[in-house]
């Protein structure tokens, strides 16, 4: 039971700090007017404090100086996190460029890497374990010469598209904070297995659960109909979360399976975004919560079904093996991908339609 502490702690905070800090936000000016707010996502009608990153994070950080050492990895989270978190809040303020924020997505994963939190090895569905820290790329820039381990790459691509992936994952009132609470307790529980004998691994299970208690705390206010958006600075959430999915050991396979459908949605869009000449970054509102907000589904009903498919991947990924898990991800990417194209297709024909 005394593993839950964290996450009841979290909660407890963060139920309790989102109120306070709604009457810092609308002083702030973290409005989401979609008067003014030209965002072509937007669903709401009626002014909303988008600041939501600040009570998550508060929530996360209070209950991390009670549970988490403070090792140089834990420092170099928490300071990347509050990085991200500035940037977030600077975004929604003034919607700075989304060129910009990808710089900074850049740097506070350089940060948290170069603390030694990295992908070292990733277990071969086929046999065996694939060592990625011993593949060493060397080049030259500008007359430095550079090397760089394949583990860090992908530790930082990880980082960068989680937190991006996610941040598209907030369409709808609830959406985002259930999908993170649910992954963080899946992550935390995997860690568990590893705790006893390895540091990394305890800090993720009181890390997840603190994102999960955090995440559940904040949910309470961002259900349908919202009294608070996450807003671009709940980043600093997605990458502890991220970062989180490393520390348990590298099992991403279980992080992307628990994520799936969110991680598939934003692997549609950026391909869907080239293909038809524009850039991934610019957004849109052909996401799946928006598809489904076409077929008529309320917002409650697009929340409540992201959080049961999220529920039941993560439990799958606690029981299947490597290679299931890889088999499960290749018919979650057919089935939701076959989805996404089908519902594309009617809903452009319906368009087409009415526009005749």
């Amino acid at each position: 039971m005394t593993i839950f502490f964290p996450l009841i702690i979290a909660f407890l905070i963060t139920t309790l700090i989102t109120p306070i800090s709604l009457v810092l936000i609308k002083k702030m000016g973290l409005l989401d007017n979609p008067k003014t707010h030209k965002h072509p996502g937007i669903i709401h009608k009626e002014t909303i404090p988008r600041g939501g990153g600040i009570p998550l994070f508060a929530g996360v950080f209070l209950t991390g100086i009670f549970f988490l050492p403070l090792t140089n990895a834990v420092i170099a989270l928490l300071t990347a996190s509050f990085i991200a978190l500035l940037i977030g809040i600077l975004d929604d303020k003034y919607d700075i460029s989304p060129y910009i924020r990808f710089i900074g997505n850049i740097v506070v994963a350089l940060i948290v890497v170069k603390a030694g939190i990295t992908v070292p090895f990733i277990t071969n569905p086929l046999g065996g374990i694939l060592f990625l820290n011993s593949i060493i790329f060397s080049f030259n820039l500008l007359g430095i010469h550079l090397s760089v381990a394949l583990s860090d790459i992908i530790a930082m691509l990880w980082i960068i598209w989680v937190m991006n992936m996610l941040n598209w994952s907030k369409g709808v009132d609830g959406q985002m904070p259930g999908i993170v609470a649910i992954s963080a307790i899946t992550i935390g529980f995997l860690s568990l297995r590893f705790a006893e004998s390895d540091a990394f691994s305890k800090i993720s299970v009181n890390l997840s659960f603190i994102i999960a208690g955090a995440s559940l705390g904040f949910l309470i206010y961002n259900f349908h109909p919202a009294k608070i958006f996450p807003g671009y600075g709940a980043t600093a959430i997605y990458l502890l979360l991220s970062a989180a999915s490393i520390l348990s050991g590298a099992k991403l396979a279980t992080a992307i399976l628990v994520m799936g459908v969110p991680m598939i949605d934003g692997l549609f869009t950026i391909i869907r975004r080239l293909l038809s000449g524009r850039s991934p970054f610019w957004h849109d509102k052909k996401h799946l919560h928006h598809l489904l907000l076409s077929l008529g589904m309320g917002q409650k009903q697009i929340a409540l079904f992201y959080w049961t498919i999220s529920a039941i991947l993560g439990a799958l990924a606690l029981v299947l093996s490597s290679r299931g898990k890889l088999f499960a991800i290749i018919m979650l990417l057919i089935v939701v991908g076959g989805t996404l194209l089908f519902l594309h297709r009617i809903l452009n024909k319906t368009y087409d339609k009415d526009r005749l």
